[in-house]
């Protein structure tokens, strides 16, 4: 009896650990409005500039824009981060929410290694008619670099939040920028748009 007691004690411990493990994960949010940060012009007419906006807790958010696409990237480095040079392959937009990602510490603040946002793409259709849709998108932070680590089409799939959330929770962290290819979740309907690569 000993041995099964062990061994059921073992599997609520591990029941337990991964519970803990799930809870710890949770969010903030922060607004981003391209009016309330500092402009830098752009060189050429493609060329929208770049901002340099508030994030969360210090963690700076950078954007920039050109030729109908946008790049969104973070933290005290964010314009030489992979992520400043990424974007989707439709003709997008960046969002207006952020989501910040990550555990929460001793002291009740959150550290994420994170962040979800909702782009905006305009896709070719038949007969180019465009399409217009909404892209999760879920970049990993640093430290070991800034990129985006997966996608989720947020009108295809009626739980598109808690996709993202998984790929931010499950992949995010492991994810090795310029090794790794950023993973789909779900459907992907009409309007979707992932990386040039996809």
């Amino acid at each position: 009896m000993k041995p099964l007691r062990a061994l059921a004690a073992f599997a609520l411990l591990a029941i337990c650990n991964g519970q803990a493990s799930a809870q710890s994960a949770a969010s903030a949010y922060t607004t981003l409005d391209l009016k309330k940060c500092r402009h830098t012009s752009g060189k050429g007419v493609e060329d929208y500039g770049a901002w340099s906006c508030p994030g969360y807790r210090g963690v700076g958010v950078y954007v920039a824009a050109g030729d109908q696409r946008s790049y969104v990237s973070y933290g005290p480095n964010a314009s030489k981060q992979p992520a400043a040079r990424q974007t989707l392959a439709a003709f997008n937009g960046e969002g207006k929410t952020i989501e910040w990602r990550g555990e929460r510490g001793t002291d009740g603040a959150l550290k994420p290694y994170a962040t979800i946002m909702r782009w905006s793409t305009t896709v070719s259709g038949s007969a180019d008619e465009p399409v217009r849709g909404q892209v999760l998108v879920v970049t990993r932070l640093g430290p070991g670099g800034v990129c985006h680590a997966g996608y989720v089409d947020a009108r295809a799939n009626p739980d598109a939040n808690a996709l993202a959330q998984k790929i931010a929770d499950e992949t995010a962290l492991k994810f090795k920028c310029g090794a790794d290819k950023p993973i789909v979740l779900g459907n992907k309907g009409p309007g979707f748009s992932g990386s040039y690569a996809d």
